[in-house]
């Protein structure tokens, strides 16, 4: 047992270089933390990089690569510190990025969920695809961001310099309290990896827990150093696990037109892969849609009684972005 009130937690699987490329940033900012990486059975290096150049770092052993969402539930099941940052392996950090996280949760109890500033590391005036300056969803389940619009990223010119509740935070650098994760038994297994912390989020959201964004933290992240957009796999996943967010959080009255709607409309994402020529996007979407199918009813079980809150920022990002040319954050 430590007594320190932050336990950093890095999910890594097969990622040698980049552990050695960013742990000395962790090591070196985090004096507030312990800091754990959970191995998820890599076959590479890994370990013994963690061994030999970072002694200070525990080492979390899963026996299998479970993905993202299980690979964090069976790790964390023995980590007991206060609060959780749940940190990607490809994430530089600064100095006193945790200072006005832990600020947060000790001075705000109704705040359970924490995203820092998170900026492109290849890029580092701009922000960064996956969070940016913190996430929200369209009615329909379409994930965005302020400072990031499907693929329109702004300059961080510090307009987003604030802190505000938000509707999600991203899975690359991702705080929570430890007695919210465990009171909603953490990520959902069922989404192996992409949208887990959004399905996360909208599960505190209907327990009356806030989801927070603060400027005073900043991180760097690579991003798609796992799984990048132009595979196919990650367009099954987010596709099959946007739907399955939705099926367990919506309001009953609004369960079945939304989802209706929303599979109508990933039909037209699929048709323009195919006038794109991204053949196996498409059919990745088809896979997506049996996928969701097949887990509907299992999924169904996992719903609770939720109270008929306002979700959604916007309407329609789609049409927003599209139809109005809306390309920045309103």
């Amino acid at each position: 047992m430590t007594d320190k009130k932050i336990a950093v937690v890095i999910l890594n699987w097969n990622g040698a270089k980049l552990l050695e490329q960013f742990l000395p940033s962790i090591v070196s900012f985090s004096n507030e933390a312990t800091i754990y990486v959970a191995d998820n059975a890599s076959t590479d290096t890994s370990i013994e990089v963690i061994k030999s150049q970072f002694p200070s770092v525990k080492i979390i052993q899963n026996d299998s690569n479970y993905g993202f969402a299980k690979g964090y539930n069976i790790a964390l099941q023995n980590v007991e510190e206060d609060y959780y940052a749940l940190v990607n392996s490809d994430i530089e950090v600064t100095p006193n990025w945790l200072a006005p996280i832990l600020s947060i949760f000790e001075n705000e109890k109704e705040t359970g969920i924490i995203q820092p500033k998170i900026l492109d590391f290849k890029a580092k005036e701009k922000f960064e695809y996956a969070g940016a300056a913190g996430g929200f969803i369209d009615k329909y389940g379409y994930p965005f961001c302020r400072g990031r619009i499907f693929e329109t990223i702004e300059n961080d010119n510090h307009q987003y310099d604030d802190e505000r509740e938000i509707f999600w935070a991203s899975g690359a650098c991702f705080f929570i309290r430890k007695e919210i994760y465990r009171k909603l038994n953490g990520f959902d297994d069922d989404f192996f990896a992409h949208q887990e912390e959004i399905d996360l989020c909208w599960r505190a959201f209907n327990l009356d827990f806030k989801a927070k964004y603060t400027y005073k933290s900043v991180v760097f992240h690579v991003g798609g150093a796992t799984l990048n957009a132009s595979n196919p796999r990650k367009t099954f996943l987010n596709f099959r696990n946007s739907l399955l967010m939705l099926l367990k959080n919506l309001p009953k009255n609004q369960l079945f037109p939304i989802i209706f709607i929303r599979l109508v409309l990933d039909g037209i994402a699929g048709i323009k892969f195919i006038f794109e020529g991204n053949f196996k996007h498409s059919l990745a979407i088809i896979k997506a849609h049996y996928s969701f199918f097949y887990l509907i009813n299992r999924n169904l079980k996992k719903r609770k009684d939720i109270e008929n809150k306002k979700y959604f920022h916007c309407n329609s990002i789609v049409y927003s972005y599209f139809i109005e040319n809306g390309k920045v954050f309103e």
